[in-house]
């Protein structure tokens, strides 16, 4: 038998991402390598991801870095969130599941005649 919470959570698409977080403030000169090293010092870092823009392949300013355990991502979020890396101020939270989008395609649906 499935325990009722865990159930809970599923069914209501309610994902706990603990050891992933949330890297917004990201400078444009920052590279994912040195975002890995320097959340590195707080513990083992899985990955690191850069979001950039699909046409420019630019920044966009946040990314993801996803630690080893619960307890290492809490001690980076404590190390990093309002502190400076490259020049920028870092803005670090855990991360949340991806809102699922309208998948509409564009804003001239409007009413059909």
């Amino acid at each position: 038998m499935v325990d009722p919470i865990i159930y809970l959570l599923i069914r209501k698409k309610i994902y706990l991402m603990g050891k992933k977080l949330y890297v917004g403030g990201i400078s444009y000169d920052t590279t994912e390598d040195g975002l890995k090293e320097a959340f590195s010092k707080e513990g083992t870092v899985e990955s690191a991801t850069i979001i950039t823009d699909k046409f420019s392949g630019r920044s966009k300013g946040f990314g993801f870095v996803e630690m080893s355990s619960d307890e290492e991502a809490e001690k980076a979020k404590e190390a990093f969130d309002g502190k400076e890396l490259d020049g920028r101020t870092l803005k670090v939270d855990e991360a949340r599941p991806m809102k699922k989008r309208d998948d509409s395609g564009g804003g001239y649906g409007g009413d059909k005649f």
